[in-house]
């Protein structure tokens, strides 16, 4: 599995939202409301071999409310 980060800025208004869209969705490790240019980050595991864009794409984007993403794939624990 590969664990990616996820920033999320929310349309204005729809944080709750969105944060309970992601949570029925049951794709995440850990989401956290955030200060500062995102409203969210998201903590998730993409199975081993699938793609991480389409992943992305088919389960979070979709999510009426999301304006934008900031992704951060991680390599290796330390």
């Amino acid at each position: 599995m590969t664990c990616v980060f996820v920033q999320i800025r929310c349309k204005p208004g729809t944080g709750y939202r969105v944060a309970d869209d992601i949570t029925k969705r049951e794709i995440h490790s850990e989401l956290y409301s955030t200060s500062g240019d995102f409203d969210l980050l998201l903590k998730m595991y993409i199975p081993e071999g699938a793609d991480v864009g389409e992943f992305i794409n088919d389960n979070l984007l979709k999510i009426e409310g999301i304006e934008r993403t900031l992704t951060t794939l991680t390599f290796k624990a330390f």
